[in-house]
């Protein structure tokens, strides 16, 4: 069995963030990649709003660099994917592809968490030419135009209320006769003059053939059909944390995010921190998974530090 000082799991911006730290903390990390290497980050086609990049970079091309400048310090990276882990013991240990079992002094959870969709074959065809499941990533450009987004919760009216400050006209899709969204931010969606609210609304497709122009939807109550001209579809019906290889020993909330002790990545299974995605439904941004990775590396040398382990 071979036995890891620093076991990272997950590979996006947080992942690799925390294996650039460790590593050159010398702590050797070891980073088991997951199914997606590079996390959401890769199904994304331009990012404008990561520090560094002046001109912009495609998402797949950014994580690249993440990668390289992780292995330049000595990160060892693995494809593979977590599929059991047993916490309650020290080292921890991390079963992959259900055969490789490893043992870790520290662990850095990194697994992120996964946009909720439709399910519509246009929607997955269409996904970065003009779909999208983040507002605040994707916006920009849509500036001067019009757009649909999907939802009915506080996420959904916060990025309503984004994108209409960019965009002529946002259509907002609800499928039901009323919100979950508290008072509040549905008071704002509805006194944004430039937001329309279509209650009791489903959406049947994407309309496009390389990049969307409208979108078709069917009105529950009466089975009418409409097609709305837009430039961009963003839904937003939340997201799932990929979480559920821990719950047995991590504590999350009630929608699987797991928690951490305030103002730190630490868990609370002692040598175990989380970090990115996994553990931020707020901001849900590469930047701020990056600064959390960071967190979580420099936390990590300090316990190890702490435990004679380093």
């Amino acid at each position: 069995m071979e036995r890891i000082h620093c076991l990272i799991i997950g590979s996006g911006p947080a992942g690799y963030t925390a294996a650039i730290y460790a590593a050159r903390a010398n702590l050797k990390p070891v980073m088991v990649t997951g199914l997606l290497q590079g996390g959401q980050l890769m199904n994304t086609t331009e990012v404008e709003n990561y520090p560094g990049y002046p001109k912009g970079i495609l998402g797949p091309e950014m994580m690249e660099d993440f990668k390289k400048q992780a292995e330049r310090f000595g990160t060892d990276i693995r494809f593979g994917y977590v599929t059991k882990v047993d916490f309650s013991v020290s080292p921890k240990k991390v079963w992959v592809d259900d055969t490789t079992v490893l043992e870790a002094d520290a662990v850095i959870l990194a697994t992120g968490a996964e946009a909720k969709w439709l399910g519509l074959d246009s929607e997955k065809r269409l996904n970065g030419s003009g779909v999208s499941a983040c507002a605040v990533c994707d916006g920009f450009f849509y500036k001067n135009t019009e757009v649909a987004i999907v939802g009915a919760g506080d996420t959904a009216c916060e990025e309503a209320i984004y994108l209409s400050k960019l965009c002529t006209k946002v259509h907002m899709l609800v499928r039901k006769a009323e919100m979950r969204a508290s008072k509040i931010m549905q008071e704002r969606v509805l006194n944004t003059p430039n937001i329309q609210v279509y209650w009791n609304t489903e959406t049947e497709e994407v309309l496009g053939d390389t990049v969307v122009q409208a979108v078709r939807v069917r009105n529950n109550q009466t089975g009418e059909k409409t097609d709305i001209p837009v430039h961009g579809f963003f839904v937003a019906i939340g997201h799932q944390p990929n979480s559920s290889v821990f719950k047995d020993y991590i504590d999350t909330d009630s929608e699987g995010y797991i928690t951490t002790k305030p103002g730190t990545t630490q868990t609370n299974i002692e040598g175990v921190f989380a970090c990115g995605d996994l553990q931020d439904k707020v901001y849900r941004q590469a930047v701020t998974a990056a600064g959390t990775g960071c967190m979580a590396a420099l936390e990590t040398e300090r316990w190890l530090s702490a435990k004679g382990l380093h």
